[in-house]
């Protein structure tokens, strides 16, 4: 009876201790499980990083228990249960939170898309009222036609002689533009001699054309309303400054030049 009792003892810690070790592997298994799960969130993070320290507690605490301690055995495969159904748990919520993140990547690629598109559209409407900006600011600028030059004498008498000549009248049209601004517009003139010398009074006599200030002869404000609109500037000649030859005349008008003749001496 006795060797009956012992051998029944040995079959029963044969028993008792392989279940021990095939739970010890099954908790092993577990961390390494554990281990293998990542979050990019903080607090499923802190979550996970608590369940694997558990984990490798008890399978400290499996490895060094006595395999006859049949009833704490029990208690931590219970434990094991628990422990497979919160990883569960935690997948779950893992790929949730990878499929919204996917999902938001792809939506936020998306808007990087459309605000890419809109940025160009931004761009093309830009360019387009530039040019548009541009066409208008050519329809609008003022054109000078019939542009006459005439020699006068001291009793306003047209002459062609140098030495008698004391006026010089410039007469033009401003041409009809229902695009450009109505209103009192001033109007240069410049006249330059046949060796370049621009008849001028004084240098302060200047005005603005593509971002500098110019000398001009003499101006005149013109009352513009959209229609054809004729008018005239006199430059009064000082003694001794004419000479013989072709004089070029320019006209000029909000910054732009609209005009110009050839006249000859």
């Amino acid at each position: 009876m006795l060797l009956r009792a012992n051998t029944q003892m040995a079959e029963m810690t044969e028993i008792f201790t392989e279940e021990k070790n095939n739970l010890v592997s099954d908790y092993e298994e577990l961390y390494t499980e554990y281990t293998d799960l990542h979050t990019d969130n903080d607090s499923l993070s802190g979550l996970l990083e608590e369940q694997r320290e558990r984990v490798s507690q008890l399978t400290e605490e499996l490895q060094t228990l006595k395999a006859s301690n049949a009833r704490r055995i029990k208690e931590l495969q219970t434990e094991l249960t628990t422990l497979r159904t919160v990883m569960r748990s935690f997948i779950v919520q893992i790929d949730s939170l990878n499929t919204r993140n996917t999902e938001l990547t792809k939506e936020n690629n998306e808007m990087k898309g459309r605000l890419a598109s809109v940025r160009r559209e931004n761009a093309t409407l830009q360019e387009q009222n530039a040019t548009l900006n541009e066409k208008m600011n050519v329809a609008a600028r003022l054109e000078a036609k019939n542009i006459s030059v005439e020699t006068l004498n001291y009793k306003d008498k047209q002459t062609s002689k140098i030495a008698k000549i004391a006026k010089i009248k410039v007469g033009f049209t401003l041409a009809k533009n229902v695009s450009a601004k109505v209103g009192m517009r001033n109007v240069y003139v410049r006249i330059s001699r046949p060796d370049g010398q621009l008849l001028i009074h004084s240098k302060a006599d200047t005005f603005r054309y593509e971002d500098s200030e110019i000398n001009y002869s003499a101006h005149r404000e013109v009352e513009y309303g959209g229609e054809d609109t004729s008018s005239y500037i006199v430059y009064s000649v000082d003694e001794g400054e004419l000479m013989s030859g072709n004089y070029e005349t320019e006209l000029f008008a909000d910054g732009e030049r609209i005009g110009q003749t050839t006249s000859k001496l």
